[in-house]
């Protein structure tokens, strides 16, 4: 849980700004809220060992800090380029006085995401959850300026890699285990700029539920998260046109964009005891934002 989370208020605009990608939220202003000072664990995790994609920056890293509080060990994957944010996350965590292993590579390679799997094992043993929440966004407003190469990352990133991390991954996962996937608003309601990154998302849901449905059997549960508007890195290296930075997430019910640390606990829950009813789910955390 949190506690006096230090959100943005209402309306108040971003600065314009850009990285290139995949960006480091240490550059960011304001840098994201991560939830390590305000969250407070209890023990719901204790003796889990989770493998985090994406937990570097954003909403991979507020799961990895709060699962740590919870009592959970982790591996941690990330890009090469985002080695200094991933750093910070491990120097966490120890202090926590939870295990992590840094494994950095590219999740567009089927071979590095095996490895990262085996990596894992080799560090903590068997794994008993799998939280998928690395993804690449790019916003291209006219269809005719994307190339195939971006559709062919952003694929191969937020599709492709999440059946060969979750194939390489079934042979350790027993019963009680559980995958969370990362899915999004734009897979239900896209928006006009993000055609291959909101297919990806829509993709990504309903893979969730096939998943459930085959890994039942096993004692596997399979859920995802769908986030709204969040303040991470994604957004300003280029998965929001530049002009919507200023007053991205006032859309939304509550009116601001949400912080990295309001999605932890949504994590936290699918993987603990507490959601041991539920599979095929997915969890809304967008500000009432449809």
């Amino acid at each position: 849980m949190t506690e006096n989370l230090d959100i943005e208020s209402d309306n108040q605009a971003f600065p314009k700004q850009s990285q290139q990608e995949p960006g480091l939220q240490s550059e960011m202003s304001p840098i994201p809220n991560d939830g390590f000072k305000e969250y407070i664990g209890s023990g719901r995790l204790k003796n889990q060992k989770a493998i985090i994609t994406g937990g570097d920056s954003g909403i991979g890293r507020s799961v990895a800090l709060a699962y740590a509080r919870e009592g959970a060990d982790i591996v941690l994957n990330y890009l090469p380029e985002e080695e200094s944010d991933a750093k910070e996350v491990k120097k966490l965590v120890e202090s926590l006085g939870q295990k992590i292993k840094l494994v950095s590579g590219d999740l567009k390679d089927e071979s590095f995401s095996i490895s990262l799997i085996e990596q894992a094992v080799q560090f903590f043993g068997e794994p008993t959850v799998l939280v998928l929440v690395a993804g690449k966004q790019q916003a291209q407003t006219d269809i005719r300026n994307l190339s195939t190469k971006q559709m062919i990352d952003t694929y191969a990133t937020n599709v492709f890699s999440l059946v060969w991390l979750v194939k390489a991954a079934i042979p350790y996962l027993k019963n009680g285990s559980s995958i969370i996937t990362t899915n999004s608003i734009q897979a239900d309601s896209p928006s006009s700029f993000l055609v291959d990154y909101a297919g990806t998302k829509a993709a990504i849901k309903n893979m969730t539920k096939s998943l459930a449905k085959q890994l039942a059997p096993k004692g596997i549960r399979v859920n995802s998260v769908s986030p709204g508007p969040i303040w991470t890195p994604l957004q300003i290296v280029g998965g929001q046109l530049p002009d919507n930075i200023p007053s991205f997430g006032q859309d939304t019910l509550i009116g601001r964009a949400g912080q990295p640390a309001e999605l932890a606990g949504a994590y936290v829950f699918l993987a603990s005891k507490d959601a041991s009813y539920i599979t095929g789910e997915s969890i809304n955390v967008n500000g009432g934002k449809k």
